[in-house]
């Protein structure tokens, strides 16, 4: 059983503006077709641009201590050191 409101392939056409802004409003549909469950509409994840300042403050509190040496390190083993500079003399 579906834990999410099926809806029909006609109910989608015919429903389109109320289904998309319940979908807008937070709710997923399993869409069927000939009594099939065949997707689901859901939606999108909202990204977050911005963290409060507590909340980062509270993460880098028990986020683990790093090597700066070890970070540099990686840094250097990975990115390229010889210079591509075509301006370069």
């Amino acid at each position: 059983m579906s834990a999410q409101p099926e809806i029909t392939q006609r109910d989608l056409r015919n429903r389109s503006k109320e289904i998309m802004d319940a979908v807008q409003g937070g709710q997923s549909f399993t869409v069927t077709r000939d009594g099939h469950q065949i997707g689901e509409l859901i939606p999108l994840r909202r990204r977050r641009r911005f963290v409060p300042r507590e909340e980062f403050a509270g993460m880098s509190r028990t986020a683990p201590d790093i090597s700066l040496d070890a970070f540099r390190a990686d840094q250097d083993r990975t990115a390229e050191q010889g210079t591509d500079d075509p301006y370069a003399r």
